[in-house]
């Protein structure tokens, strides 16, 4: 294997664990087809299945050897935590490469809502616990983290009402079935375009370029609060260091590639890029934060 791996001019497979129309497959792996630039010969196979399970278990059975790489988020995390029994151990059954992108989550009500602001939708909640509802998709996904972890922030009590998916979220908030959306940038932006409905709040601890005047709930009294999608790459257990080191560069370089930058700010996402060393220890800083979490509110697979 030394001084044989080039994955510019070699066969490459990124497999990503989920339906090719799901948003945490489609924008990120559709930014990742700009690197045949660099990867010329790579294959991008969807293997959808037992919330990305099945995907996950595929490519970790891989050869390790620098062709085979998952394209992930942050189910990947959540998935070590709930499932006992993985066909695959964890997060141990890989090598980061690099982090690409995050997707932003917004924290929104219908127009017609009397809530103008996060500071008065935090004042109603905790008036009123347990009468304000708020709709993600899930249950046990990002976003219904992302609720538990507001609710233990700011100690206030909302209606947790899952959703097949984000878009039908929001649309239950348009149609005033549900007080409050919890959902991606992604999946909101046509309705806050149309000013159909109201931002309160970002999850990310800065402020977003296309939300100038929306405050992150970090800086609305809960410092350190973040919450987002983010998407990166992974290899077997035991891909050599060179090929790892090779990918990363790669990756890297593609990220910061500006018709790369621009369609991923165009389908809502941010670049969000980290090398294999900084992507390792997200990932254990985000296992910890959320099984604590999921400890705490009885969140079950």
């Amino acid at each position: 294997m030394n001084g044989q791996f080039a994955p510019p001019t070699e066969d490459l497979e990124p497999w990503c664990p989920g339906p090719p129309e799901a948003p945490a497959t489609s924008r990120p792996a559709s930014s990742a087809s700009t690197c045949r630039r660099r990867w010329d010969n790579r294959c991008i196979e969807n293997k959808p299945g037992g919330g990305t399970v099945i995907g996950t278990g595929q490519v970790a059975k891989s050869a390790a050897d620098g062709h085979t790489l998952l394209l992930m988020s942050n189910s990947f995390v959540i998935n070590a935590k709930l499932h006992a029994n993985l066909p695959y151990d964890g997060i141990k059954a890989f090598d980061s490469v690099a982090c690409l992108t995050n997707s932003p989550q917004v924290i929104a009500v219908n127009a017609a809502s009397p809530h103008k602001t996060f500071k008065e939708w935090i004042e109603a909640a905790k008036a009123r616990p347990g009468t304000i509802s708020y709709a993600t998709v899930g249950p046990a996904t990002t976003q219904h983290i992302a609720g538990e972890m507001l609710q233990r922030a700011a100690g206030i009590k909302l209606i947790y009402t899952p959703f097949g998916g984000g878009a039908p979220a929001v649309n239950a908030v348009l149609a005033g079935h549900v007080d409050t959306a919890l959902a991606n940038l992604s999946e909101m932006n046509g309705f806050l375009e149309a000013g159909k409905v109201r931002p309160l709040a970002v999850t990310t601890l800065q402020r977003l370029d296309a939300l100038k005047n929306v405050p992150t709930v970090a800086e609305s009294g809960y410092p350190g609060y973040e919450a987002a999608a983010w998407f990166g790459l992974v290899a077997p257990k035991g891909t050599p260091p060179e090929a790892v080191a090779k990918l990363a560069d790669a990756a890297n370089k593609a990220m910061a590639d500006a018709e790369v930058r621009k369609k991923i700010v165009g389908v809502g996402l941010e670049p969000y890029t980290k090398n294999p060393e900084q992507f390792a220890a997200h990932l254990a800083d985000q296992f910890a934060k959320y099984s604590k979490v999921i400890d705490e509110a009885g969140i079950k697979a």
